[in-house]
């Protein structure tokens, strides 16, 4: 099971979008709107600023952009918390025989920061993040952690809130469980290739039954 994290197990959009705000605004841009912040969550930090800025000439202010986003967020993932019912879940699946996987468009010590500050790392056998392999929706980051597993597709689920995360999943031929409290909406979830949304994340462990 390869979950995506923010806005699947971190309920973390709005430090996401307050930190790409202040990080155009600090380098003389106005900054993007919530809905358009909240359509590249699940990028890779790099593609996600290239599709903000609409002008062709303020292709030069991306590094300025994304190194000011580093620094706005993590002063902004200070206020950010887990969705009701993570821990409990995650530790319930790797009880009932599950391997878990974390699937990200955040780098590497960014996710790492995430596991460790909610005491997560234990749950996980496998990371893979938008500056170690493709972005979403490339399917590398699913079909890597399946080889490093020896895991093949009729054995393997994904878990996210984002169109990303649907379009990844079925590029790489699995299925994929959509979540509503994310980013994404539901119909365009089911539309994109979701096999189900879920509401809460407890709702889970009713797809999922011990295999031992």
């Amino acid at each position: 099971m390869l979950f995506d994290c923010d806005g699947t197990l971190t309920d973390s959009h709005g430090a996401i979008v307050e930190a790409m705000q202040q990080a155009f605004q600090n380098s003389g841009l106005d900054a993007p709107d919530a809905g358009a912040v909240n359509g590249v969550i699940g990028l890779s930090l790099h593609e996600a600023v290239r599709r903000l800025l609409t002008d062709p000439e303020q292709k030069a202010l991306m590094e300025s952009i994304m190194q000011g986003y580093r620094e706005c967020y993590r002063v902004a993932e200070q206020h950010i918390t887990l969705y009701p019912g993570v821990h409990e879940v995650l530790g319930e699946l790797r009880k009932r025989g599950y391997w878990l996987g974390v699937v990200t468009g955040k780098s590497l010590p960014g996710v790492k920061r995430v596991l460790e500050t909610f005491s997560l790392s234990d749950y996980f056998y496998v990371i893979r993040s938008a500056d170690c392999t493709h972005s979403k929706p490339h399917p590398a980051m699913v079909s890597e952690c399946m080889a490093e597993l020896g895991i093949d597709v009729e054995r393997t689920v994904v878990v996210g809130d984002a169109l990303f995360d649907v379009q990844m999943a079925v590029a790489a031929g699995v299925p994929c469980i959509g979540v509503s409290f994310g980013v994404g909406e539901r119909d365009e979830l089911l539309e994109a290739g979701a096999e189900v949304v879920i509401d809460e994340f407890s709702t889970l462990l009713n797809y999922f039954p011990p295999l031992v």
